[in-house]
């Protein structure tokens, strides 16, 4: 064979195992920088769930909120997601029942003429929101006291398809709570508005039947927030087992603990919007 030709085929030869070469070099770079991505991503996720905890043990719960915002925002399919949120929400309630000034609060000094309803219905609040928040151990109140006022607007929406409620400020969850729904649907759909809120509530199970509080028959449990739907409101319940299902005759039920906290943050004339 002509020494030309038989070069030439070395030389292509060459090439071919060079190219081979190369590909299986690019093919086992990518790998490598997607683990290393990876790993980058763990180890952030792991150091702020570390300065979260730390904030928390410190007392710094402003501090811990932010870190744990940031990791919900950042780490969206994360496995952890769901503690990640369920500190945040935990970390939300626990200021807005402390004396710890937010953007969505005021500190007011008190004039004559004051008492904790005056001053709730000013600042669109509850009076028990502002004895939690600054530690009251009675209504009593003297003048020139500074005392942290909530300011935010809350909201209320139930999911019936999850049965979900959530509590909100403007745009922003505050809280999620597992609540049960009516059976076949039956809980009304649309926008309303809280109209009476009722502690250790009877049950009118019927015209002319009257079940009293603390009545192991009366199921509204602790607390009743009733709607502007006739007959319709937020309660508590003596079959807590039931929460997470669609079972009730039409209001929405949710754990003593639970509708007690949200008896105390939201006011008459909150919003409540119910969807499919």
């Amino acid at each position: 064979m002509n020494k030309k030709i038989i070069l030439i085929i070395i030389i292509a030869v060459g090439l071919v195992i060079a190219g081979i070469f190369v590909f299986h070099g690019i093919n086992t770079e990518k790998p490598k920088n997607v683990q290393g991505q990876e790993k980058i991503v763990i180890n952030e996720e792991g150091m702020l769930f570390d300065l979260a905890e730390k904030a928390m043990v410190s007392g710094d719960l402003i501090k811990a909120r932010s870190v744990y915002q940031n990791i919900v925002e950042k780490f969206p399919a994360s496995g952890k997601i769901a503690k990640a949120q369920s500190a945040l929400e935990d970390i939300n309630i626990r200021i807005l029942f402390s004396d710890i000034p937010v953007k969505d609060s005021e500190i007011y000094t008190v004039e004559k003429g004051d008492n904790l309803t005056k001053i709730a219905k000013k600042f669109g609040t509850t009076p028990d929101l502002i004895m939690s928040s600054n530690k009251l151990k009675s209504s009593s109140i003297q003048i020139g006291k500074k005392l942290k006022v909530n300011t935010a607007k809350f909201s209320i929406v139930v999911d019936k398809s999850q049965n979900i409620l959530t509590l909100k400020s403007g745009q922003e969850i505050i809280k999620t709570y597992h609540v049960s729904t009516g059976k076949n649907s039956c809980t009304p759909v649309g926008a309303f508005k809280v109209v009476n809120k009722i502690i250790d509530p009877p049950w009118y199970k019927e015209p002319g039947v009257v079940i009293p509080a603390g009545d192991p028959k009366n199921v509204l449990g602790s607390r009743w927030i009733g709607i502007s739907k006739p007959s319709y409101g937020i309660h508590g319940t003596t079959q807590p087992e039931s929460i997470g299902q669609s079972v009730t005759e039409g209001c929405v039920r949710m754990r003593n603990a639970e509708v007690e906290e949200l008896y105390i943050l939201i006011p008459e004339g909150t919003e409540v919007v119910i969807t499919d």
